[in-house]
Formats: structure tokens, C-alpha cells, sequence
């Protein structure tokens, strides 16, 4: 396990939606309270949808701070999907409403932050608080993919999250992309007839 300074006021940070071909990538900022734990914290992947649900009410109801960042598909594009998820790591840091002395971030580098930082690969598994800001940013970026499918229902967004799937593959050169799509990545490119 990671070695957290108990004297320090700590955040963890992390990101959803690196890889997919649509919408925001997700970060989330948290600062657990140490007199009021929660049980099961755990990378977001490796829990059930009903499992995350819950944990993501209580992290909101218990957690000292907790923000939200994102970076748009515009901003991907101009970018990069790495810059473009530092700077919404940035965001999530800059929204919380207590500033903390310490940030860990899941992954092997860190964004600029007017703050002392460390990057902690698979950090998810190892610091609670990035556990949480990994339920808190998956949770956030799942029921924006389901309510997106709620208005296209055609291109499965429910199902797959706006990953590369074979499935969305598939539906994406047969019906183009949307708006919200990262007109950056290869296969959006080929679906514009630009790769």
C-alpha cells in the first residue's frame, strides 16, 4: 500500500474515458474524511454497476470535498487526449472547495497543480481516495453515455460506453459520427472519410 502522511490534507484524482470515441473524458477529485470511512472503496472497474451506484451516493454524502473535471471532445481534438485529461484533472483539483496539501493521481504522471502531487501507477487499487474519484468519474461519464443514448439510441451508447467495440465500430460506419464525437481519433477519422 501507498504510505499517506496522516498529517496532510489529501485528494485523489482520476480519469474515465481515455479511450473511448465520444464525449468528455471524466475526472474527479476527492477528499475522504478520516473520521467517517467507507467500506468497499475499490477501482471503479473491478465493481458491479449497483455496487458503484451505491458507493457513489455515499462518497458525495461523506467525503470532505469532491469535484468533478472534464475536457469536451473540441478540446481532445485541439489537444490531445493525454493534455486534454491534465488539464481536466486540473479542473477537478481547482473545484474543490477545500484546497489540499497533497495530490495523489492515478497513472505514472501528474498535471501542473499549484499543489505538491504524485503520480501512483494503478493507484486506484492502492489509495482510497483515488478509488472513490474513480467511482465518482465513472459514474458521471456512464450515465452521461445513457442519457446520450437516450437521444441516439441507434448507436448502443448504453451498452458500450463510446468505447471501440466492434458493435459501435460497426454503427459508426454506418451512420456517421455525431457532434459529439472526437473527430481526432482514427477510427472517427475514417468515418469522416479523413483517414
Amino acid at each position: 500500500m501507498i504510505d499517506i502522511p496522516e498529517d496532510k490534507l489529501v485528494a485523489g484524482v482520476d480519469e474515465v474515458g481515455r479511450g473511448p470515441l465520444v464525449g468528455d473524458v471524466v475526472t474527479a477529485a476527492v477528499i475522504l474524511d478520516p473520521a467517517n470511512p467507507i467500506v468497499g472503496l475499490a477501482d471503479s472497474k473491478k465493481l458491479s454497476e449497483k455496487k458503484r451506484l451505491a458507493l457513489y451516493g455515499e462518497i458525495k454524502e461523506k467525503a470532505l470535498a469532491w469535484a468533478v473535471g472534464r475536457a469536451t471532445p473540441s478540446e481532445i481534438d485541439q489537444l490531445n487526449i493525454l493534455h486534454a485529461t491534465m488539464l481536466a484533472m486540473q479542473r477537478a483539483v481547482a473545484g474543490l472547495h477545500i484546497v489540499p496539501e497533497l495530490v495523489f493521481i492515478d497513472g505514472n504522471r501528474c498535471p501542473s497543480l499549484p499543489m505538491e502531487a504524485r503520480a501512483v501507477v494503478k493507484g486506484d487499487s492502492l489509495v482510497a481516495a483515488i478509488s472513490a474519484a474513480s467511482i465518482l468519474a465513472k459514474v458521471t461519464r456512464d450515465s452521461e453515455m445513457t442519457e446520450l443514448d437516450s437521444r441516439h439510441p441507434e448507436y448502443g451508447f448504453a451498452r458500450h460506453k463510446g468505447y471501440p467495440t466492434p458493435e459501435h465500430l460497426a454503427i459508426l460506419a454506418e451512420h456517421g459520427p455525431l457532434p459529439e464525437y472526437r473527430q481526432s481519433f482514427k477510427p472517427v477519422r475514417r468515418a469522416l472519410g479523413q483517414a
